[in-house]
């Protein structure tokens, strides 16, 4: 039978959970998770397992601490750590684009940067004075007369030599040119046009001797000035050996376990030694207006170092939150600079990516912000599969770069990835994405509510008080905190859970502590408590006073204290995004005869979802069930929500549905003081429904409004009393016996209560107790599929007749 529902069964049980305080301050904070024990040790795992692959998905609804504790634990996880290695990236010799990524022990990197610098700051100086020395403009002379000499006399040798042959050399900016002599001067033109022919001859033939000695005079110049300047160069390597080699030994010698390093140095060293004269120039002075410089970059800036991961002031592995995974903020990227209206880059252009900077520890990335980022999953999967990360520009990546740009050396990877999203977003990517599994072996599954238990109640009071610690916030006395477990109660609407959406707890523990910080008091009480929440709830229940409001008008037609036939008060949730609230609904119900079976009027005009299509033809189940057994189901009717406007969803009103067509079927009336929730089955068994404190406060605030302070009561299911949370005025009037709660299991037992007769069970026969609901029902329906019977009896003699 029904059960009406005491004060009692709605008392908090939190007061005998709590261990004994009088103060949160009294209470050491909380030092782990509340209620989250599956998550935790799905989390722990995963990252505890050094494998490819083993990645982590934390899944859970806004608000639960998710976020908060992933970024506790990686970060107490990570200090027990070795902290990662540094990585450089220097220039690449052999091959210009592609600079060369080296690792090296952390804080070494930046060690070696200045070194690096130092050296060549250094060498400079030392190739510099070097050169500008005397010993070296000694040798460099020495050399240069040797070589002049020679040129020197090969030329007096070709004087000599043409002389004796009557003709004398004369070198001019046009070139060398070979003319006659007389008496030891150049002949004069008239002389020569005084000789005779057989004269002229021989001198022409005399000319072309002297020319070949000439050309091959020349040739041995040349070859002179060839090896000149090749035993220069030679002085000047040997001159730089001397100034280089000493500083890049030592630096060798110094990071000799680095093989890599070593092989940079000596390209280094030999690179220096063939471009010695960048270093013999010195600093060119840079001109007054810049944009007219035609200087080259300083060819000197290939020997400096990108640190490109610097842990040198890092203990134990990175933890890196990337809010905004863009493709280059996950890679990396080459930036480039405008050099004479020219885009240019270089290797100290690059910069690193969060993939580089978590490389070695953790690395936390929300999954709605990275899907909504073009190229940044795809690259997140490819740096993951192939366990290195490569800085590539997305507009090269998708085959319309045309900029000329670098392509570094990858950098292994080595990282845990924890992605963190809603439900939706893991389905998603686990139906829909084949990597996704393989690359995120690891769900962590939030859960919005955890176990009232005795653990649990205490943790929240130490959650409490680490907030109160932390924020510099007034403490919460014990009733206080009682207040804020009954509001996690209530959010999570079970008597037996709390929320663990911290969040909104969060938001009552500050803006309780604001109220009692504004009236002057050292301590949260529960009257805090409970203001911060009639306020919140105030700032948000414009639409519901609205229709509070339509109700007392009588805009909104109810009957609350009738009694009518075919109709009934449901209940109803709207949901405002931010807030929720149950308000009546008239059902109406007319039964007459036909074979249209059940109507549902919202489905007609297509306002009815599918959840509450269903529930309507469920009905039809059930009567044929309950009463159709020796006879068949023969009737019309027509089920509607009176002033309803909008679409209607879910099977929590079809209990009242029915009970509405059971009262227009046995025409008996319904006690308009009643409203009713739940679902019902074939069988005729009420299910539990959602929303119920919300309904059972929205009935009693409606009923409020239209003056009725007596009297009114709500049905519900009998599975759904653990999950009525109600407010102090309406536990205040069902203590005064102003309001009453009903609980049923089965649709006899709510059809009694509404209508006051008794439902009437079936006998062995077939039949129901006389003055019964269930009697009155059965024989009307009898009576439709009489009449049914008779009219196609009617109708089959008139065919008869028209056949004849």
């Amino acid at each position: 039978m029904a059960k009406k529902i005491g004060f009692s069964d709605l008392e908090s049980k939190f007061e005998k959970l709590l261990t004994p305080f009088q103060s949160t301050n009294e209470i050491i904070p909380l030092q782990e998770m509340i209620g989250q024990n599956r998550a935790v040790k799905a989390v722990e795992f995963g990252l505890s397992v050094k494998k490819t692959g083993y990645n982590v998905f934390v899944s859970g609804a806004p608000g639960t601490g998710k976020i908060t504790y992933i970024k506790n634990y990686t970060n107490r996880l990570a200090k027990k750590e070795e902290t990662p290695e540094d990585w450089i990236y220097v220039h690449n010799f052999h091959m210009a684009d592609q600079p060369m990524a080296i690792n090296l022990p952390p804080g070494e990197g930046r060690n070696f940067s200045k070194k690096m610098d130092q050296l060549i700051e250094e060498v400079q100086a030392e190739i510099k004075k070097t050169f500008e020395g005397e010993d070296y403009e000694r040798q460099k002379s020495d050399l240069l007369k040797k070589y002049k000499d020679k040129q020197q006399s090969i030329m007096s040798q070709l004087d000599q030599s043409a002389r004796e042959k009557g003709f004398i050399i004369q070198k001019k900016s046009t070139g060398i040119f070979t003319i006659p002599a007389k008496d030891g001067q150049p002949m004069k033109q008239e002389d020569y046009d005084q000789l005779s022919k057989e004269e002229k001859d021989r001198l022409s033939q005399v000319s072309q001797e002297v020319q070949e000695e000439v050309s091959d005079a020349m040739r041995q110049v040349r070859q002179i000035d060839q090896e000149a300047k090749k035993a220069l160069q030679d002085l000047d390597k040997n001159i730089a050996h001397m100034a280089v080699d000493d500083p890049i030994n030592e630096l060798k010698e110094e990071n000799s376990q680095y093989e890599k390093l070593v092989k940079y140095l000596e390209a280094v060293r030999e690179d220096i030694i063939e471009n010695i004269d960048d270093f013999k120039e010195g600093d060119e002075e840079e001109p007054q207006l810049p944009f007219l410089s035609r200087r080259q970059e300083d060819p000197r800036r290939k020997y400096r170092v990108n640190l490109f991961i610097d842990n040198s002031e890092l203990e134990g592995a990175p933890v890196i939150q990337e809010s905004n995974p863009t493709y280059t903020n996950l890679t990396g990227k080459a930036e480039y600079r405008n050099r004479m209206g020219t885009m240019e880059t270089e290797f100290t252009l690059l910069k690193p990516g969060s993939l580089h900077q978590a490389n070695g520890g953790y690395l936390i990335i929300q999954a709605r912000d990275i899907l909504s980022h073009y190229q940044a999953w795809d690259a997140l999967k490819r740096s993951l599969k192939n366990q290195r990360v490569k800085i590539e520009n997305i507009g090269e990546h998708l085959g319309y770069m045309t900029m000329a740009t670098l392509k570094p050396e990858a950098i292994p990877l080595r990282v845990k990835v924890i992605l963190i999203g809603s439900p939706l977003f893991y389905n998603i990517l686990y139906h829909y994405d084949e990597d996704f599994g393989k690359l995120f072996k690891i769900k962590a599954d939030f859960d919005i509510e955890m176990e009232a238990d005795r653990e649990n109640v205490n943790k929240l009071a130490s959650f409490i008080a680490t907030h109160c610690h932390q924020e510099d916030l007034l403490h919460f006395n014990r009733e206080g905190v009682i207040a804020i477990a009954e509001y996690s109660s209530r959010i999570a609407s079970h008597h037996g859970r709390l929320s663990t959406r911290f969040n909104e707890l969060v938001e009552i523990i500050y803006e309780a502590e604001t109220y009692a910080r504004q009236e002057g008091k050292k301590i949260v009480d529960q009257q805090d408590v409970q203001k911060a929440i009639k306020e919140k709830t105030y700032r948000f229940n414009r639409v519901e006073s609205k229709l509070h409001t339509m109700i007392e008008e009588g805009t909104l037609l109810f009957d609350f204290d009738q009694e009518k036939v075919g109709q009934i008060n449901g209940l109803s949730v709207s949901n405002m995004g931010d807030y929720q609230f149950g308000h009546p609904v008239k059902i109406t119900a007319n039964t007459f005869l036909g074979k249209a079976g059940i109507v549902n009027i919202e489905r007609e005009v297509k306002m009815s979802g599918q959840i509450h299509s269903k529930g309507v033809l469920i009905l039809s189940g059930y009567l044929g069930y309950r009463y159709a057994q020796d006879t068949p189901l023969s009737l019309s009717a027509s089920l509607t929500f009176e002033q309803m406007y909008s679409g209607i969803e879910g099977d929590s009103a079809s209990a009242a549905e029915l009970f509405a067509l059971l009262s227009s079927l046995s025409q008996t009336p319904i006690q308009q003081n009643f409203a009713v929730t739940g679902s019902v089955n074939q069988k005729g068994e009420i299910q539990p429904v959602g929303g119920i404190t919300e309904k059972v406060e929205g009935f009693f605030n409606a009923t409020r409004v239209r003056g009725i302070k007596e009297g009114a009561a709500v049905i519900i299911p009998e599975a759904n009393r653990k999950n009525l949370l109600l407010s102090e005025e309406v536990k205040e009037a069902i203590a005064e016996d102003k309001f009453s709660i009903h609980s049923i299991k089965t649709v006899d037992e709510g059809i009694e209560l509404l209508t006051g007769e008794k439902a009437g069970k079936i006998n062995s026969k077939g039949h129901y107790p006389r003055g019964t609901i269930n009697l009155k029902v059965q024989e009307k329906l009898r009576e439709m599929a009489r009449y049914h019977e008779k009219q196609k009896e009617l109708t089959g003699e008139e065919e008869e007749e028209d056949q004849e």
